[in-house]
């Protein structure tokens, strides 16, 4: 890896200049992606539809081990994904394990402990969201049901609100244009699906409780 990026820049300055633009234009993709995500929802489970290419069964490494049922994923949202995962992966391991530099005292400033404790909370809201996600359908059942319990007793985007958490204390932590370019991008996307869910919940079944928000507990 070290003799492939050596190739690639020509010094260390170099690929940090690069590694920052990544990060803006992340920023600069996650406002594109806003206002798209105004017209059309992201291409996925109960929104697939064939004009997005031909369906593809593996999300990720372990989530399709323990769901039960599920949907495909057309391969545009699949492809997207991919190498949304390895440019975010890259910008996100390099900068930190080569050219993050924080003093001796940053493990004790309230910006690093507040944003680990956010990304432990998110962690387990997302971990506990999606089991609750997973076992709505008992073995051989099909069909949707209206998630409850934790936060989905707030909220329809129970497990969007943990991701966006757990992304927000990441980038506190951090405190770089890096970590927070991915947090402002996770939550765009994030936030979108969530209103979409929202939506269809209210939409499908007629005793979806009208107290729950979207994304945030008794504000949106």
């Amino acid at each position: 890896m070290e003799a492939l990026l050596s190739v690639l820049f020509s010094s260390e300055e170099e690929e940090l200049f690069i590694l920052d633009c990544m990060a803006y234009f992340m920023v600069l993709m996650a406002v594109c992606t806003f206002f798209t995500l105004l017209f059309e929802n992201v291409p996925y489970g109960r929104y697939t539809t064939s004009k997005y290419g031909f369906p593809v069964n593996s999300r990720s490494l372990i989530y399709p081990f323990l769901i039960r049922g599920g949907k495909p994923t057309p391969f545009a949202s699949f492809a997207l994904a991919f190498v949304f995962c390895i440019y975010n992966g890259y910008m996100q391991i390099r900068y930190l394990s080569h050219y993050a530099e924080y003093p001796a005292y940053w493990i004790t400033h309230p910006c690093f402990i507040i944003g680990s404790a956010l990304w432990l909370v998110g962690w387990l809201m997302n971990v506990h969201s999606d089991h609750i996600l997973r076992n709505l359908r008992k073995p051989g059942e099909t069909g949707y049901k209206i998630p409850t319990g934790g936060m989905f007793e707030y909220v329809s985007g129970a497990n969007f609100l943990g991701e966006i958490t757990e992304w927000a204390g990441f980038a506190l932590a951090g405190h770089s244009v890096h970590s927070s370019a991915f947090a402002i991008f996770t939550t765009v996307v994030l936030a979108s699906r969530a209103v979409a869910h929202h939506k269809w919940y209210l939409t499908k079944f007629e005793n979806y409780p009208k107290s729950r928000k979207a994304l945030i507990p008794f504000l949106f």
